[in-house]
C-alpha cells in the first residue's frame, strides 16, 4: 500500500506562478528514485494561497531515503549548477503523512 506525503507550501499572494514554473522545470527529476510512484501539483481553485506537492511512496522508508538524498538537497536548496541558490518561494510549509485507507 503506497504511503502518502503532502507538502502544504503557503506562498505569498500572487507567487503561486512561479512555484508552478519551478515543478514544471524539474518534471521527470524524481524519475528512477527508488520507491517513487509519481506526484501532482495542487494548485488552489479558491481564494486560498496553499499549494499542495502530493506525492506517493512504496514505503516510509523508500520516502525517508530520498529526503536524506543529495538529490533532495539539490533539489531544495542549491540552484542548478553554476547559478545561485533560487530565494524560496513558500513562506511556510508543513508535511503530512497519510496511508490509503479505502480507493474506488
Amino acid at each position: 500500500m503506497s504511503i502518502i506525503k503532502i507538502n502544504a507550501i503557503t506562498v505569498p499572494e500572487d507567487s503561486g506562478d512561479e512555484l508552478g514554473k519551478r515543478f514544471a522545470s524539474r518534471h521527470g527529476s524524481m524519475e528512477g528514485t527508488p520507491g517513487f510512484e509519481g506526484f501532482e501539483l495542487l494548485q488552489p481553485a479558491d481564494e486560498r494561497n496553499t499549494w499542495l506537492v502530493i506525492t506517493r511512496w512504496a514505503t516510509e522508508e523508500d520516502f525517508e531515503n530520498w529526503r536524506n538524498s543529495q538529490h533532495f538537497q539539490k533539489s531544495h536548496g542549491e540552484g542548478k549548477e553554476g547559478e545561485p541558490r533560487q530565494k524560496p518561494v513558500g513562506m511556510s510549509s508543513e508535511l503530512w503523512s497519510y496511508t490509503v485507507a479505502v480507493t474506488g
